[in-house]
């Protein structure tokens, strides 16, 4: 029988050191502030950003929305940014995506300053991450490794199975293992004989969008299964990449969807909007 691994709780937890930080912070007369730009009136988009600002009030962080037309030009949105960036009572920017179609996410991305960077997608920081310097990590990642410091993984020597290769989740990921030791083998969909090894993996990360696509056949015994998924079955319930009913008999820790990866991914954009503070203020952290 295996170990759930409670994302809520070890979430609360991050948010809690994040509190007394930002109250530090404000007993030296600094503030922590997040803008948040939204374009357009995506429905999933909104609840994000909804709920980001709610876990910022929880935790003491300022934070500011900004909210745009569907129709907003190019040119309009990167003025926003490049105001922002200049902002000194702003020290973390993010852009919700997916933005309008019009608009060229890339250039969006590049525009935000690497300083205020808290979804860690700038050039500048993905290549801090690739040489394992970095102060502002992919939240989603940084949550993972999180989640496996609280329940005592060790993780040197350890074979870790990345399953997706995405700029924000599959790659970061296996920087973030290989830097602690853990020889990584990243898979995707042209990898022949998948199954053949993710058996082979002390850890299993699932990244690929597709509902309940990791399987009990694929998990050797004793396995750690972190599931990133985010999906809708065929009964419109909300699931992960993991059929969990097959691999939780197997495996030795498990995250559920919902309840695992996703609470760590927001308080882990909370704990980089702090961090970025720090080091714009020069406090040691």
């Amino acid at each position: 029988m295996s170990i759930i691994i409670d994302g809520k709780k070890i979430a609360a937890q991050v948010l809690d050191r994040v509190a007394q930080d930002v109250k530090q912070m404000k007993e030296q007369g600094r503030q922590v502030s997040l803008a948040v730009i939204i374009v357009g009136g995506d429905p999933a988009s909104r609840v994000y950003v909804d709920n980001k600002k709610k876990d910022c009030a929880l935790v003491g962080i300022n934070s500011y929305e900004f909210a745009l037309p569907a129709e907003t030009s190019q040119e309009e949105l990167m003025g926003l940014i490049s105001e922002l960036n200049f902002r000194d009572d702003i020290n973390g920017i993010l852009c919700q995506l997916p933005i309008p179609k019009q608009l060229d996410e890339k250039a969006v991305l590049m525009e935000i300053s690497p300083a205020k960077d808290v979804d860690a997608f700038h050039p500048v920081n993905v290549g801090h991450i690739m040489i394992g310097d970095c102060l502002l990590l992919p939240c989603t990642p940084a949550g993972v490794m999180e989640m496996l410091r609280s329940q005592n993984v060790q993780i040197v020597g350890k074979h870790c199975v990345v399953i997706g290769r995405s700029n924000i989740v599959g790659k970061p990921m296996a920087m973030l293992m290989l830097k602690e030791n853990a020889t990584v083998t990243i898979c995707h969909s042209k990898t022949v004989d998948l199954p053949q090894i993710t058996r082979q993996a002390d850890i299993l990360i699932a990244a690929v969008g597709i509902s309940k696509f990791v399987t009990g056949d694929m998990v050797k015994d004793g396995a750690i299964v972190i599931d990133v998924g985010m999906n809708r079955d065929e009964n419109g319930k909300l699931c992960g990449d993991v059929d969990f009913a097959s691999v939780e008999p197997k495996a030795s820790l498990i995250t559920p969807v919902p309840g695992g990866v996703g609470p760590m991914t927001r308080a882990m954009l909370l704990q980089n909007t702090v961090t970025a503070a720090k080091t714009q203020y020069g406090i040691e952290k």
